[in-house]
């Protein structure tokens, strides 16, 4: 790590705050692609007079701003760090993600830093339209011309998506176990109309979502990336088919019960939930910085909301998986439960939900 990307002290802080050229320094465009400061910088900053002066020229950094606090369990609300971590492995392997995809690392604490602010659905367009101007980036393409679709299994004559209306409950089912539910365009638009039934009739009060199979979800089909004309219109169609924004709308019933890898989309639309139960085996990643990509299907809104900006940037900067038990802890679960979670739903009843 170059050591003048870290700030020891609050004299430090002062003085790189009051050098002109040092915000243009601190950017995907400049030497320096993050700033990491100190635990005795942090605490200094927490009872300094001038600490809303110095906390408001972090917050406007256009980069990383990380807080290295040993013991602070990834959050230390004094100090304007979007993410906190615990050790200096830990901001080795976030160094590594930003130095990879710098402009995504910059778009990601830009968007949580913005829509903190704003009402659900205006958060999503904001998030829309950065995940949009990354789709066009050259860390996406550099990704992108890596990338060796794997031959996906076939699925035969069986529906994306499973639900069963009995009396005020709405059973939906991710029903691509053989693509472990990845979130292809079929899976999203037959998801969307299963929300949208949810959206229209209020006498449905609990809408309980799972995944057939040995997982939820692992997150958004990659064989499918790219794969939209051009992201002004992929953003188009976000705005109007996405499951976020119905899960927005009837968020205060929706219940999710996970189990397994629940990656990218597969954490980012659970968060939306009133009530979240996971099984113990289950896990939490959000891998897109790898991409080159910011979380797209929701999760720069409704991660923060569950469980705070800092703890956000920290999955979505470090790529980390964590377990159920860390994921219980944050409160991105509400309760750890063993029983099996598939609803067992036949073909018969089945609501017809056409693509």
């Amino acid at each position: 790590m170059v050591a003048d990307a870290r700030i020891e002290d609050i004299d430090d802080l002062r003085r790189c705050a009051a050098t002109p050229v040092a915000r243009q320094d601190y950017s995907p465009l400049g030497p320096f692609l993050f700033l990491a400061v100190a635990q005795a910088a942090l605490t200094q900053l927490a009872g300094a007079s001038d600490g809303e002066w110095l906390n408001g020229w972090l917050a406007r950094l256009p980069c990383p701003v990380i807080g290295v606090m040993p013991g602070a369990g990834n959050v230390f609300s004094d100090a304007a760090c979007d993410v906190v971590v615990s050790s200096e492995a830990e901001l080795v392997g976030i160094a590594a993600n930003i130095a990879h995809a710098p402009l995504a690392a910059a778009a990601l604490v830009q968007i949580l830093r913005t829509t903190a602010s704003l009402p659900v659905g205006d958060a999503l367009t904001v998030e829309s339209l950065a995940y949009a101007t990354l789709q066009a980036g050259p860390e996406f393409r550099g990704w992108l011309a890596g990338f060796r679709s794997p031959d996906r299994p076939a699925t035969g004559d069986v529906p994306p998506v499973l639900a069963e209306r009995s009396g005020d409950r709405l059973t939906i089912v991710l029903n691509r176990p053989a693509r472990r539910n990845a979130l292809s365009v079929e899976v999203r638009d037959a998801l969307c109309e299963a929300l949208e039934l949810a959206v229209a009739d209020p006498s449905i009060r609990t809408v309980s979502i799972s995944g057939a199979g040995r997982c939820f979800s692992v997150g958004g089909d990659l064989v499918e990336f790219g794969t939209a004309p051009d992201p002004a219109t992929a953003h188009a169609v976000r705005t109007i088919r996405m499951p976020a924004r119905l899960l927005a709308e009837c968020a205060d019933r929706a219940e999710f019960r996970l189990h397994g890898a629940c990656i990218g989309a597969g954490v980012e639309l659970p968060a939306f939930g009133r009530r979240v139960v996971a099984r113990a085996n289950s896990f939490f990643q959000l891998p897109e910085i790898t991409f080159g990509l910011i979380p797209g299907a929701g999760g720069c809104v409704s991660l923060p909301r569950r469980i705070g900006q800092q703890r956000t940037a920290y999955l979505a900067l470090s790529a980390r998986r964590i377990s159920a038990v860390t994921a219980l802890r944050w409160g991105l679960i509400d309760m750890l439960a063993d029983q099996p979670i598939s609803p067992r739903i036949t073909r018969r009843s089945t609501l017809p939900i056409s693509l």
